[in-house]
């Protein structure tokens, strides 16, 4: 079965199991008896594994099994969380991104099988429990136990055989004992056994999606066949386990039989009395270590490394599934991941989206209706109301597509706290992050690109931002540093504000720079003002660190930041006072597809302004344009403006006469003004903006382009690049 068609879901579901792991460990490294979070690990491990396996990621899945063996031995208390072992999760985590993302580029999850990684992983398992180095010598001679595992089935044979599946799966004492406790505790102890399809293609699929049924109101105690066996199909069509739940039986057989390709399922529940007398492995000595191997979910990771090159002979298999789907992956850029083109839309909009067509359809009939009249002036007057109607409609129409494409910027915050956490430990400074404003919505576009400029700014606070817990002590601040992330809507804009309470920013220290590396004449970079010099700070190559490091130190950070930011339509400037710390402000427009904009002449050819960045509109004497520092500048309400002359900038010849006032356009950039001159203006418009394509480079001073009712194309003017 070819299960490529299922690879962008994988991506999606792997990507929020990874996240849901990052925050959950989180959680856990401040909290380790955190059982809500254990429980939470424990289930989007488990569903990742699953899901590698269905879809022949081997690699991955023998690495999200073993990963999932830890969290097994802390759920069930056989092990304690602590700092070591959290940053071996950590390092898994990591491995398995690595994992994703190189299936996201390529569909393969590529030949880094991680061993010194599960290595590290089994030895934390070994350390924590005790337990593995017993069984270690068992695992290490896989051949014994799978030539005494039959002997050891055939002995219970002759009295058993009349009994269901679940009834002759071997139970050890530490099983017994937690399905006795659960009893005591008032919990549903059920032994069941699930019959598949013989006709199903996917096994292990099935399995899984009986297992996620039922584990999402019990637990799993144990598996026969054992669950690696499951997951790599080497079963019949027939699986038992025993669940401890609250669920009654019948609810329970019901979900397993509500799974697609199930034939059957029966089950039985187990009290006391029943457990005690299941079958003991202790019954019979020479039996112990063979089914010890087979039945103990601690150990399990020992025999699944000796086991990992069995999938061997399948894989070329299920490398050839991924292989088919290449040419349609190959179609996305390889050099740059793949961004998510998936969002889930709450049911409700959709409903307001089918009424709102359903209207528009009612609203092109009536058009149509009333065109087809003949007598003349009441044909007009019905077209012109139902074109006031189509109007009302479409706007409707516009603002519900606006609402399905925004979403929470928290999808793009998610990844920041362990990156925090893990520079804090590089850094050897102790800091902390606090992120408000994660349910302010932006358009599915800007959030998907504003997780690399955010990823700098932090990563800048961090490394420069804040000092050394000394330094800090010297200066009287608390030895823990403070990082902030703040978003919230501002009028059409979304404003996110980036800083620390650490050093500042040196605009001398940088003025020096700037002489230092020849980026300006000494007695020009004495008379920039101290906003120039941080702007410095934006442009390609120039650092202000001692030496290049992993973290930073090349110069592209910044750089990156405001190059990505004005690529979306925003802005950023920055805030700073020495010894007191920095913020970094950006602000983004709410959606890049249809904004209302101001229509403007130049030239005789008509403009777009985006009107959230008009603040007003000024007829000027040409008398009151005075000239500061060789500039243009107006004084309006008591704020000196700079003015913009547009037909110069354009190259075009104004259509205005010398004795009329000017028609200013006053933008806002942050705190900054600025005054554009244009012939005329034409109105305001709802514009549908379109790129101009990669065959075409535009002036950054163009940030696209739009279709006007006539045909005629018009060009949006980007008001900040032009400040």
């Amino acid at each position: 079965m070819d299960v490529s068609q299922y690879l962008g879901v994988f991506l999606d579901e792997s990507q929020e199991h990874i996240q849901t792991l990052n925050d959950q460990l989180m959680v856990l490294e401040q909290d380790p008896e955190n059982e809500d979070s254990i429980n939470e690990i424990f289930r989007a491990a488990h569903s990742l594994k699953g899901m590698s396996g269905t879809m022949g990621y081997k690699r991955l899945q023998h690495l999200t099994h073993d990963t999932e063996d830890v969290f097994s031995a802390v759920r069930s208390g056989q092990m304690k969380v602590t700092s070591h072992l959290i940053d071996i999760l950590f390092q898994a985590l990591d491995a398995i991104q690595e994992y994703v993302d190189t299936i996201r580029e390529t569909t393969e999850e590529g030949d880094n099988d991680n061993e010194p990684i599960i290595q590290e992983l089994n030895k934390a398992l070994a350390e924590g429990t005790g337990e593995a180095p017993a069984a270690a010598p068992a695992a290490s001679a896989p051949a014994a136990p799978a030539a005494a595992a039959p002997a050891a089935e055939a002995a219970p044979a002759a009295p058993a055989a009349d009994l269901p599946a679940y009834k002759r799966i071997k139970l050890e004492d530490a099983q017994r004992d937690v399905m006795k406790d659960a009893i005591v505790a008032g919990k549903k102890v059920m032994g069941i056994t699930v019959k598949i399809e013989d006709a199903c293609m996917l096994k292990a699929a099935r399995a899984f999606l009986v297992f996620k049924a039922v584990e999402e109101s019990g637990e799993v105690v144990l598996t026969n066949p054992s669950s690696q066996d499951i997951e790599d199909e080497k079963f019949d069509f027939v699986f038992s386990f025993f669940l401890i739940t609250d669920d009654d039986l019948d609810k329970v057989l019901s979900e397993c039989k509500g799974v697609s390709e199930i034939e059957n399922a029966e089950g039985e529940l187990f009290d006391e009395k029943m457990v005690e007398d299941a079958y003991n492995l202790s019954d019979k000595p020479e039996e112990a270590a063979p089914a010890a191997a087979e039945a103990a979910p601690a150990p399990a990771a020992a025999p699944a490394a000796e086991t990992a090159p069995a999938p061997a002979a399948p894989a070329p298999a299920a490398e050839a599934k991924p292989a088919a789907a290449k040419p349609a992956a190959a179609k996305p850029a390889p050099k740059k991941a793949v961004v998510s083109h998936t969002v889930r839309v709450d049911t409700e909009k959709l409903d307001v989206l089918m009424n709102l067509v359903s209207e528009l359809i009612i609203a092109k009939n009536s058009l149509v209706s009333a065109a087809s009249k003949t007598d003349g002036e009441n044909t007009a007057l019905a077209v012109n109301e139902q074109v006031e109607y189509l109007e009302s409609v479409t706007t409707s129409l516009h603002e519900s597509v606006m609402k399905v494409r925004m979403v929470p910027i928290e999808s793009a915050l998610q990844k920041f706290p362990r990156m925090i956490r893990d520079l804090e430990k590089k850094l050897g400074k102790k800091m902390s992050l606090t992120i408000t404003g994660e349910e302010t919505e932006l358009d599915r576009t800007v959030v998907d690109q504003i997780g690399d400029p955010l990823m700098h700014l932090l990563r800048n606070s961090a490394d420069h931002g804040l000092e050394t817990p000394d330094v800090r002590a010297q200066r009287g601040k608390p030895e823990t540093g403070s990082i902030f992330l703040n978003a919230y809507q501002d009028g059409n804009n979304v404003t996110i504000e980036v800083g620390d309470d650490g050093n500042g920013i040196d605009v001398e220290a940088i003025r020096q720079k700037i002489i230092e590396r020849n980026y300006a004449p000494e007695e020009q970079a004495m008379q920039m003002t101290d906003k120039e010099v941080i702007n410095v700070l934006f442009d390609p190559g120039f650092s202000m660190a001692k030496k290049v490091t992993d973290i930073s130190g090349r110069g592209v950070g910044l750089d990156v930041v405001k190059s990505n930011i004005e690529q979306l339509g925003g802005d950023v400037e920055v805030k700073a006072k020495l010894g007191e710390g920095s913020t970094f402000i950006i602000r983004l427009p709410l959606t890049l597809a249809i904004i209302q904009a101001l229509m403007v002449l130049v030239g005789g050819e008509k403009y777009a302004i985006a009107l959230g960045n008009i603040t007003t509109i000024e007829d000027v004497p040409r008398s009151d344009i005075r000239l500061v520092e060789n500039r243009e500048v107006i004084q309006l309400r008591g704020s000196v403006i700079p003015i913009i002359n547009l037909a110069e900038i354009l190259d075009v010849k104004s259509n205005r006469e010398e004795d009329e006032n000017l028609v200013i356009v006053i933008v806002k950039k942050g705190e900054s003004l600025a005054g554009l001159v244009v012939d005329e203006l034409d109105g305001q418009q709802e514009i549908v903006i379109k790129s101009l394509g990669k065959y075409i480079k535009p002036s950054r001073m163009i940030s696209g382009a739009t279709i006007l009712g006539d045909g005629e194309v018009a060009l949006i003017l980007d008001s900040n690049a032009l400040i």
